[in-house]
């Protein structure tokens, strides 16, 4: 592959960054954030806000996101805007220069930001070639770099990019996960206010697996009247049972989801075999098919954006979501005994299911994340009037 990437055009003038894909492809551009290294699967993200959600979205563990939106690192970064203290995506690929920025919520740049957590940035980037590039050929793993003095070794590189093994098998959630059970009580953020908190202890009780979960999911449990205690992803069923759950909901996270589920699954099916009520999201979804019967499977391309349309089956209406998964519960797969209640209408994939007769659902797209509508919020509301 070292005459694959000989073969394309030197490196430009000033060139500090550079995204070495494993195919021997070579995207030149200029670095920020961290100097250094780091290896993953480059995905494209869609939305036209949030970018520090999703950076810190430990979803994204693994990955290098390019955002579509040239715009990214103008309205700064705050520390209310964080959706976890864990690692999430490990640099990322955009079109414009990072600027200053002009917000009055923005307590530091963009770009020492990214710095600071470890973060590899490139911009200057021709991000619609490169992403069109993902759409046929699907997500690639490569290496982004950053060296002020622009000294490369692309052979290495790409030699480092095709040694990585990609997502697929990959356990990553009991990485992110928390190591420690932890009780959480802030609720959903407003202006001027902060975040919110809980209303006393008679509030039924939800037991969270956290599989790399958004803080945001917690908040908005707490909103629709939980209270929630947080437990780390290899947390076993009679350790959940003895906290008395009054639900048990499982959470977002990255990797392959038969991966985790080799010893998440068989609690799920315990907890809904004992008919306790089981809400999903995104891996939490995925595993909750598996528990089921059903399969997952990779994605070509993933889903990863706020602009998403949802069809819900019961009544025909249209949710616009927030997306990022890279696999999928495989909608020819559902056993008799569940019933698919969501569709994408992009590509027809399963969005949603539940479990007849058991009170266990779970969605694939991200209802807490309120990408300017808030058409999702009510999945929390039908959770926690679960409880009883």
């Amino acid at each position: 592959m070292a005459d694959a990437a000989s073969s394309l055009a030197p490196k430009p003038e000033g060139a500090t960054g550079v995204l070495v894909l494993s195919d021997g492809h070579v995207v030149w551009g200029r670095g920020f954030g961290h100097v250094g290294e780091s290896v993953g699967e480059v995905c494209f993200n869609t939305a036209m806000t949030g970018y520090q959600e999703v950076m810190t979205d430990p979803s994204y563990a693994g990955q290098i996101v390019t955002f579509t939106f040239p715009h990214i690192g103008n309205v700064g970064v705050n520390d209310e805007d964080l959706e976890s203290k864990v690692d999430g995506a490990v640099g990322c690929v955009v079109r414009e220069d990072v600027t200053l920025s002009s917000s009055f919520r923005a307590d530091a740049e963009f770009g020492p930001w990214l710095a600071s957590k470890g973060k590899v940035g490139l911009s200057g980037v021709d991000t619609r070639a490169l992403t069109r590039r993902i759409r046929m050929a699907g997500a690639p793993n490569a290496v982004i770099a950053h060296d002020p003095e622009g000294n490369f070794d692309i052979p290495a590189l790409i030699k480092r990019a095709q040694e990585w093994p990609g997502l697929e098998g990959m356990d990553l959630a009991k990485i992110v996960s928390r190591e420690i059970q932890e009780g959480w009580e802030g609720s959903i953020w407003t202006l001027g206010a902060g975040y919110g908190a809980g209303e006393g202890d008679a509030r039924p009780h939800v037991v969270a697996m956290d599989f790399g979960a958004k803080d945001n999911i917690f908040r908005n449990l707490v909103k629709a009247g939980a209270r929630v205690t947080v437990v780390p992803a290899e947390t076993t069923l009679d350790q959940i049972l003895a906290l008395e759950p009054a639900g048990v909901f499982l959470s977002n996270g990255p990797g392959d989801p038969a991966a985790t589920g080799k010893y998440a699954v068989p609690v799920i099916q315990s907890l809904i075999e004992r008919d306790v009520p089981v809400f999903g999201i995104c891996l939490g979804h995925q595993m909750l098919g598996l528990a089921a019967g059903a399969t997952t499977s990779k994605m070509h391309q993933g889903h990863r954006g706020a602009n998403h349309p949802v069809k819900r089956l019961a009544d025909g209406v249209v949710e616009i979501t927030s997306m990022n998964h890279g696999f999928a519960v495989d909608n020819t797969s559902l056993p008799d005994g569940v019933e698919e209640t969501h569709v994408s209408l992009f590509d027809g994939s399963n969005c949603g299911i539940s479990i007849k007769g058991k009170r266990a659902f779970g969605v694939q797209y991200h209802p807490e994340a309120s990408p300017g509508p808030q058409d999702s919020f009510y999945l929390f509301d039908k959770f926690v009037g679960m409880l009883g």
